[in-house]
């Protein structure tokens, strides 16, 4: 559950989706395939155009990729961003990338991947107040090369995915001042922000199902109720004006 409170100057700033990248592999016969992650970088358009290429808040480290087979994962990297389409994504390798098997312990040769990193291709749309996952599914038995001198190369085989893991409720009230907290509760979790000198309000991040929408405004204005608001993941569900009653 994500609770979010945001102050008259954080609605008034441009409304984000989140980007969570995760780790995952695929089996291969080996005691451990151990990849350094440094950096994960996505390019970003707002208006189909090329984009730029922007770092994510990343748990850098060795992973070993054999420890998320089976439909297991990790969070690698987090971003919050404006809504944009994200075209590519680039995973930026470091020196300490091994292989165990048979008890022993070599080197994975990846010279390429530790210049520029690793291009991935893919497409996804983030809409505002939505939360997006974004699988780097590494294929742990092609990628790992034996070379004739007995040593290893890393040639990364890579699929990538995403897929969208919640929704958001956006509305607007009046008069504006009134300023509300807005709450949204279901089945014991509750959600909320409040809105902004606009009168507008987005709670992101909503599982999908049927909630219930309290608002509480500031004095003298009295509280309101709306029941049944029904959030589709990966979908914005836009709420009616909400016109608060005096006394």
């Amino acid at each position: 559950m994500l609770l979010t409170r945001c102050t008259e100057k954080d609605q008034n700033m441009d409304q984000n989706a989140v980007l969570k990248v995760m780790l995952t592999d695929a089996p291969a016969e080996y005691d451990s395939v151990l990849i350094d992650i440094q950096d994960v970088l996505v390019n970003a358009s707002e208006n189909g155009d090329d984009g730029s290429w922007q770092s994510l808040l990343v748990n850098r480290g060795v992973y070993n990729l054999l420890d998320f087979r089976n439909g297991m994962d990790t969070l690698l990297a987090y971003l919050e961003l404006p809504p944009r389409t994200i075209s590519q994504i680039r995973l930026v390798l470091g020196p300490g990338n091994k292989i165990v098997t048979g008890g022993h312990t070599y080197d994975l040769d990846t010279p390429s991947a530790q210049q520029s990193g690793l291009k991935l291709n893919l497409h996804a749309e983030l809409v505002a107040g939505v939360v997006y996952e974004l699988w780097i599914d590494f294929d742990a038995a092609r990628s790992v090369v034996h070379k004739g001198n007995g040593g290893y190369n890393l040639k990364p085989v890579i699929r990538t995915f995403s897929d969208a893991i919640s929704g958001a409720i956006h509305g607007n009230v009046l008069p504006a001042l009134a300023m509300p907290y807005v709450k949204a509760v279901s089945n014991g979790d509750t959600l909320g922000t409040y809105a902004g000198s606009n009168g507008s309000f987005l709670i992101k991040a909503v599982p999908e199902g049927t909630w219930t929408i309290i608002f509480t405004p500031a004095t003298p204005y009295l509280p309101d109720t709306v029941n049944h608001v029904s959030v589709v993941t990966g979908r914005v569900t836009e709420m009616d004006t909400i016109t608060f009653k005096h006394p």
